[in-house]
């Protein structure tokens, strides 16, 4: 039962978050290095994103890696799409595609914006 609830906050809260990262810590407190790497690079971005503190949260922990069919952490997630992970977000973002990726669902977001 518990499964399936933890399955629905992650639905939910992808469906309600244009831009989100599941990852160890806060992007001010990284708990990882990997986490570290990715929150900057998403403050480098520039856009207004969502997290979650896996750390805080051990059901999400354990179940978002089988929801996704992605074994590690962090995760992005864009517009309920799984990008990837810090070596990937890296990539993107070292050939430019990430900040465009970025910046474009900000754009289509206004309010999430506003929120800053």
């Amino acid at each position: 039962m518990e499964t399936n609830e933890t399955v629905e906050k992650i639905k939910q809260q992808i469906a309600e978050n244009p831009i989100i990262v599941y990852m160890k810590g806060s992007p001010k407190l990284p708990s990882c290095g990997f986490s570290s790497q990715v929150a900057q690079i998403m403050i480098n971005c520039g856009a207004q994103f969502a997290y979650v503190d896996i750390l805080q949260h051990p059901d999400i922990r354990s179940e978002l890696p089988k929801y996704a069919n992605w074994p590690t952490f962090p995760q992005l997630w864009v517009e309920g799409e799984l990008i990837g992970g810090c070596d990937i977000l890296v990539e993107m973002y070292q050939k430019g595609e990430l900040q465009t990726l970025i910046n474009e669902t900000a754009a289509k977001y206004p309010s999430a914006e506003a929120d800053a």
